[in-house]
C-alpha cells in the first residue's frame, strides 16, 4: 500500500509544470491571485519560485502589460519587441530602459539607452511621426491605453535604398476585481517599410481577453487579424496614412464584436439546444395527454394496484 502511495505521488518536476500551467493560462490582470493560491497548493517557496520565475515572463510579454518606470517619467510596454538582456525593456519614445522584476510586476530602475539600442537618424525619423500620430489615436480610443513604436528590422539603415520594419503596439486594460470583472485589449501592428516596392505592409493581430466571474466562471477570447497596404511616402505622410488604417480596421472590429453580442441571445445561444430531440419530432406542449406518462409511473410503481 505504501508502495502504491509513492508511485502515485507527483514529482517534483510534475508540480512546477502544473503551477506553471495555471500561472500562464490566468485570466487577464488576475496572475497575482492565481500565483497565492499556487504557492499556497505547493506549499514548497522553492518550487513556486521555479514555476513562478519562468511563468511570469512568459505572461507579463503576452499580455503586454505596462509598468511605471521607477522614475516615473512615463510608461514601458513589456514586450518582445523591446527586450533586451538581463529583465530589461526599451522604452524608445523617451529613449530610456527600464529594468522589470517580473514576479513582483514592478520597474526597478531606469537607464538611458544605448546608441547600439536605438534607431538610425533616418528611420527614427519614421519612427518618432509614426509614435505621435498612435499616441493621439490611442488617447482618443482607449482610457488608460498605452502604446509604443518600435524599430525590429533595419535599425542601421542610414537613408533611402533599404527596407526597414516598424511595430506598433497597444495594450489596454481595465482590471476592476471588486466588480467580479476583468479585461484587456492588446493590438500588434508589424509595418514593412519596402523602398524597392514603394510600398508599406500592415499586418495587424487584435486580442481581447476578458473574465466575469460573479456567481459564475465567463471568459471570451477572440483574436482577429488583417492586412492592408499605402504606398511610400514621407514619414509625415506615411505616419498619418498607416494611423488611418489602424483606426479604421480596430473600429471595424469593434462593430463585429458587439454586432455579435447583440445577437448572442437571438442565435449563439438558440444554437447550442437541440434544434428537436433525438425522436426527430418536435414536443407537443399544447397536447401532453397523448403521452400516457402518468399511467406508465403508475405501472412501474405499481400504484392502485
Amino acid at each position: 500500500m505504501a508502495e502504491e502511495e509513492e508511485e502515485s505521488e507527483l514529482s517534483d518536476k510534475h508540480k512546477v509544470e502544473i503551477a506553471k500551467w495555471f500561472l500562464l493560462n490566468s485570466p487577464p490582470g488576475e496572475i497575482k491571485y492565481v500565483a497565492k493560491d499556487v504557492k499556497s497548493i505547493l506549499n514548497n517557496d522553492d518550487l513556486y519560485n521555479e514555476a513562478a520565475s519562468e511563468a511570469f515572463p512568459f505572461y507579463n510579454k503576452s499580455h503586454l502589460i505596462s509598468l511605471q518606470m521607477a522614475n516615473r517619467s512615463g510608461d514601458v510596454l513589456v514586450t518582445s519587441f523591446g527586450e533586451l538582456e538581463g529583465n530589461a525593456f526599451l522604452e524608445p519614445r523617451t529613449a530610456q530602459v527600464a529594468i522589470v522584476d517580473h514576479v513582483k510586476q514592478v520597474c526597478t530602475d531606469v537607464r538611458p539607452a544605448t546608441d547600439e539600442e536605438l534607431a538610425s537618424a533616418y528611420v527614427e525619423e519614421f519612427r518618432c511621426n509614426l509614435d505621435v500620430e498612435v499616441l493621439k489615436y490611442v488617447e482618443e480610443a482607449y482610457p488608460k491605453g498605452v502604446c509604443s513604436v518600435y524599430c525590429i528590422n533595419g535599425k542601421d539603415v542610414e537613408g533611402p535604398g533599404s527596407n526597414f520594419e516598424l511595430a506598433v503596439v497597444i495594450s489596454a486594460a481595465r482590471h476592476s476585481p471588486q466588480n467580479f470583472c476583468n479585461g484587456s485589449w492588446s493590438s500588434v501592428w508589424n509595418i514593412e517599410f519596402k523602398y524597392d516596392q514603394q510600398a508599406v505592409e500592415l499586418k495587424g493581430k487584435m486580442e481581447v481577453g476578458a473574465h466575469y466571474f460573479e456567481e459564475g466562471n465567463v471568459q471570451l477570447d477572440a483574436k482577429h487579424e488583417c492586412k492592408d497596404t499605402i504606398i511610400f511616402q514621407a514619414p509625415e505622410e506615411c505616419a498619418v496614412a498607416i494611423t488611418s488604417i489602424i483606426r479604421h480596421h480596430e473600429t471595424e472590429y469593434f462593430a463585429s464584436l458587439e454586432a455579435s453580442y447583440l445577437n448572442l441571445s437571438d442565435s449563439t445561444f438558440k444554437d447550442l439546444r437541440r434544434k428537436l430531440p433525438v425522436t426527430r419530432t418536435l414536443f407537443p406542449w399544447n397536447n401532453t395527454l397523448q403521452f400516457s406518462l402518468t399511467r406508465d409511473i403508475s405501472k412501474e410503481l405499481g400504484i392502485g394496484k
